[in-house]
């Protein structure tokens, strides 16, 4: 049973850096240089999908974390 969680939390972990990797950050060489530019938008779409998927992940990940601590002891 733990085995099987640990290897969900590596698939989970996975999943996560893959959902933060793709999210667009909209932030350019422009702002680096001190480029101004703050536009402010909503999330629509594959953007937004991300976005909620990356919280469900992380809360999903924590979750796993603490069960396998429990069962562990």
């Amino acid at each position: 049973m733990r085995d099987t969680l640990m290897i969900a939390q590596v698939v989970i972990s996975v999943l996560i850096v893959i959902s933060v990797l793709l999210q667009n950050r909209a932030e350019g060489l422009g702002t680096m240089f001190g480029g101004g530019g703050e536009i402010f938008r909503t999330k629509r779409g594959l953007e937004k999908f991300l976005y909620y998927a990356t919280i469900v992940l992380t809360v999903v990940f924590a979750t796993l974390s603490l069960i396998i601590v429990k069962l562990s002891k």
